[in-house]
């Protein structure tokens, strides 16, 4: 960064200098979540465009990459269009078209996108994006395979620090928490300050039941960069270690930062909808669901729609959702956990068996709270309990 910012100094004029020090601020940002730094990156990429208006692909596929950290999709896929159009032959435009595609339902078109991207380019981001195709199909096996190659063909740290991180959850979502620690200790020994590598390894940790070890990961992740996910995942395993004072501690700040975004406008992320129908108002949940769904109808959110319907008492209305949360066939126990309680709560016992016993088999400590749940409403469901 500090190059990049001494490279705009001594070349004011040099678009190509701010396309990249856009880019730059724009994967900071979506390491901190921090709105501050996605305005810095926005005012870069308006210099570069002011100075080169037309042919600047590097720009335009930043500015893509810059509205897709917002969570504005459609915005990403006209600029990755816009960028695509200017560079046909551009893997990272590619690569953002193809994350819009995603996060707006169109997997087939995505599907194609990422296939055009190795084809340019078969290096580790493209990689990468192949594995989480195939996750998005529930082909674990090929998508593990395809991250290992994204982790031989990375160039540098930070390209092996999220493949090192996509293998961790790669493992831990599928049962095996152990794998997850190894991938994650490998990592944070080359980045020990990498968040998303010290959330894998604290979850992995809560699975294997070492609740401490699990809460100063989450920790020393949080004092980094408090992201929702990593507030809500400390809270909820504080909550299950019946820890209320620490949990609501870590809610009290996710209720801040949806007061935040609410005043910005910004559409609710999936962990806001799930923290809102799980620990404050269900009803609330499902406008912010609803809202989200709107501009990104993707499979984590039609999941977390469903659920905010659910909580709220709408199980006829979730079922659809859930459904829609699992088409591709994507392999998820929380996913299956979600269809499960909502076709238990619609009296449809034999798809909730289906489900509930689907969600074990894939992860049987996929939540500190919903595992225990799954079991149990099962064992109600078998006559067991």
């Amino acid at each position: 960064m500090a190059a990049l910012q001494e490279r705009v100094r001594a070349l004011p004029k040099d678009p190509a200098g701010w396309a990249a020090l856009g880019m730059a601020y724009v994967q900071q940002a979506r390491a901190t979540a921090d709105p501050a730094t996605y305005d810095r990156a926005e005012s870069a990429l308006r210099t570069s465009l002011k100075l080169q208006p037309s042919g600047n692909h590097l720009a335009e596929t930043a500015m893509g990459a810059l509205a897709a950290g917002r969570h504005d999709f459609e915005e990403a896929l006209d600029w990755a269009m816009k960028a695509t159009a200017t560079n046909p032959h551009g893997p990272t435009a590619h690569g953002v078209l193809a994350d819009a595609y995603t996060q707006l339902g169109r997997y087939e078109d995505a599907y194609r996108t990422v296939q055009r991207m190795v084809d340019l380019r078969p290096d580790s981001a493209s990689y990468a994006r192949a594995s989480y195709t195939w996750e998005l199909r529930g082909d674990v096996r090929r998508a593990r395979d395809l991250m290992t190659r994204s982790l031989g063909a990375a160039g540098t740290l930070d390209e092996r620090s999220f493949a090192r991180t996509h293998l961790a959850l790669l493992a831990l979502e599928n049962g095996d928490p152990r794998t997850a620690i190894a991938h994650a200790d490998a990592g944070l020994g080359e980045a020990p300050r990498d968040t998303a590598l010290l959330e894998v390894r604290a979850r992995a940790h809560a699975a294997l039941g070492n609740a401490e070890k699990a809460v100063t990961d989450y920790s020393a992740a949080i004092a980094i960069a408090p992201l929702p996910h990593y507030l809500l995942g400390l809270g909820e395993l504080q909550q299950s270690l019946r820890r209320p004072a620490q949990a609501e501690a870590q809610y009290a700040v996710l209720r801040a930062q949806e007061q935040i975004r609410r005043a910005s406008g910004d559409p609710a992320d999936v962990d806001a909808i799930l923290f809102e129908a799980d620990h404050g108002d269900a009803r609330k949940a499902v406008t912010m669901a609803d809202d989200a769904l709107a501009g990104r109808p993707f499979i984590a959110v039609h999941d977390a729609y469903a659920w905010a319907l659910h909580r709220a008492g709408r199980d006829t209305d979730a079922l659809e959702h859930a459904d829609q949360a699992l088409a591709l066939g994507t392999r998820s126990a929380l996913l299956h956990y979600h269809r499960g309680m909502i076709h238990r709560s619609l009296g449809h016992i034999a798809q909730a068996r289906d489900d509930l016993r689907r969600a074990l088999a894939i992860d049987p400590r996929f939540h500190p709270l919903h595992a225990p749940e799954a079991r149990s409403t099962l064992g109600r469901i078998d006559g067991t309990a």
